[in-house]
């Protein structure tokens, strides 16, 4: 019995049409120079999780809802009492996406959610890292359609990362551009 599973949509039009534009804009040889997306890392960082463990188990649903894979519970290193933070208190969630999940995810955050939040403009293209990564923060977890207005019992925000295998700033800015994720113009 084989089980032949759907190429996400993103990754097929990176096949058909991202790396031909990319190898001509910035002339590579080979089409194995072209940058590609390595993985996605959504952070949530939950203050209130030290003290109530309720809320970070509901954010983790949420957040495994969004991303479609379990996420992580991330704990304090150390205690810091200006904080109330006591060593491996728990203080926020993290998933990492790969592969096939990582395009239907950012297919879904591009086409689906970033249209829903109110008077967008765009992302700042100010957030690269030297080697072409770029993360960006989302203000609520409400603009996933995933997720059930009703049920929600804590509006979260999360910052989500996007790690690539370009070489500086420049090749990764269009690599997003061309995956779909809309800059600010100016």
């Amino acid at each position: 019995m084989s089980t032949t599973t759907a190429i996400p949509r993103l990754l097929e039009k990176y096949r058909s049409e991202i790396i031909a534009k990319m190898q001509k804009e910035f002339n590579y040889s080979n089409a194995m120079q072209v940058p590609k997306l390595d993985k996605v890392v959504i952070n949530m960082g939950v203050k209130e999780g030290a003290s109530d463990i309720k809320i970070i188990e509901h954010l983790a649903v949420e957040l495994g809802k969004i991303a479609g894979q379990k996420p992580l519970i991330t704990r304090a290193k150390k205690s810091i009492a200006a904080f109330k933070l006591r060593e491996n208190s728990p203080i926020g969630l993290k998933v990492t996406l790969r592969r096939a999940r990582m395009y239907e995810f950012v297919d879904r955050l591009f086409n689906v959610a970033m249209p829903r939040i109110r008077d967008f403009r765009g992302y700042s293209d100010k957030s690269f890292d030297d080697n072409g990564n770029y993360t960006l923060g989302i203000q609520e977890q409400i603009i996933f359609p995933e997720i059930e207005f009703d049920k929600v019992k804590k509006v979260q925000g999360m910052d989500v990362t996007f790690v690539t295998t370009a070489n500086n700033r420049e090749e990764g800015k269009v690599l997003l551009e061309l995956l779909g994720l809309p800059f600010k113009k100016g």
